[in-house]
């Protein structure tokens, strides 16, 4: 979903010229005691490591893979290592089919109030001065000049700004951002294997709903940090990705907003919590009836079913594993 979000934005924005993300790593820079304090953080969470998983029950099997939803060669790897499931499979399972995204496509372009806001207060009458600086400047380096980013819907910036502008450079030159998803994507259409959406097409919509305009503007707060630095930003997230550390990602980001962000901690926490109940707590129960009901009707062939969806939805109480585990399947670890 933000994937294909990018790569609209890229196109509408006009950016130009790929270039590639060059930065540092902002994890291996961090003082040794900021690193222990991260560590312990990640420690605590339930399958806070590994990509790639198997979950059985019975004669039932779903071979999980957590994805980037960027480009990157080493994804050649994991394409690989799934050639086998896939050709077992049923039918692979990712957040968004191609159905699904050309539907939101096609609501995007022609409806764009969906993510430009046309009446009420603009961003500049609603941040700080210097918070509309940091932002306005942010988006121009991803291609869209202030006056356009001043009536953006809030969630939308927070969503972009995350986002590196070479990444974007990259995908107004090829037309598309070919991350892990997309690359299982083109697989199972090569192989003639069903491709099943976890989500309606309209699932980013629902996402925001209901927020009240202190929690708009906090979540755009909280997302400045990394739009500071977001080439150095993508360099660490896309390191720890490819070194498994998935929940570091996220324990990373909360860490950064306490310090950067102009928020206190309580605020920051509270940002970070309603992030990971919308985004993904709530997202992963409402996928895992159809994860498993797949994998069970699979089973009656004698084959499984794959899934990729973002690494993020992977660990943690509330993540995939945790809740299959907790309907009695026996989950497995294969890249570790």
């Amino acid at each position: 979903m933000r994937v294909l979000l990018a790569g609209l934005f890229a196109l509408w924005a006009g950016a130009a010229g790929a270039m590639s993300c060059e930065g540092r790593n902002l994890i291996e820079a961090l003082p040794k005691d900021r690193q222990d304090r991260l560590d312990a953080a990640v420690a605590e969470t339930p399958y806070h490591s590994g990509i790639l998983w198997r979950a059985t029950k019975g004669r039932a099997w779903i071979t999980l893979v957590g994805t980037y939803h960027f480009p990157d060669p080493r994804h050649q790897h994991m394409l690989e290592r799934l050639a086998k499931p896939l050709d077992e499979a049923a039918a692979l399972y990712v957040e968004a089919g191609p159905r699904e995204e050309a539907r939101l496509t096609r609501a995007l372009t022609e409806d764009p109030s969906l993510m430009v806001n046309e009446d009420g207060p603009t961003l500049p009458e609603r941040l700080t001065r210097a918070e509309w600086e940091t932002l306005s400047e942010a988006m121009a380096e991803r291609g869209l000049p202030a006056a356009v980013t001043a009536k953006l819907r809030p969630w939308y910036v927070a969503m972009m700004i995350g986002v590196s502008p070479c990444v974007l450079q990259g995908a107004a030159q090829t037309g598309e951002i070919q991350g892990l998803d997309h690359l299982l994507m083109d697989k199972a259409e090569e192989m003639e294997l069903p491709i099943r959406a976890l989500e309606p097409w309209d699932t980013v919509f629902t996402l925001f709903s209901g927020m009240t305009a202190e929690e708009e503007e906090n979540m755009i707060r909280s997302a400045l940090p990394a739009a500071i630095y977001a080439d150095d930003y993508a360099v660490t997230l896309t390191d720890a990705y490819f070194a498994g550390d998935i929940w570091a990602i996220w324990e990373f980001g909360r860490f950064d907003a306490y310090e950067n962000s102009g928020l206190d901690k309580a605020e920051v926490d509270e940002q970070f919590t309603f992030a990971q109940t919308r985004l993904m707590d709530r997202r992963n129960q409402s996928w895992i009836e159809r994860l498993t009901g797949g994998a069970e009707a699979a089973a009656q062939e004698g084959k499984g079913v794959v899934a990729g969806f973002g690494a993020l939805h992977l660990p943690g109480e509330r993540g995939v594993l945790r809740l299959l585990e907790n309907r009695g399947w026996r989950i497995e670890r294969l890249d570790g």
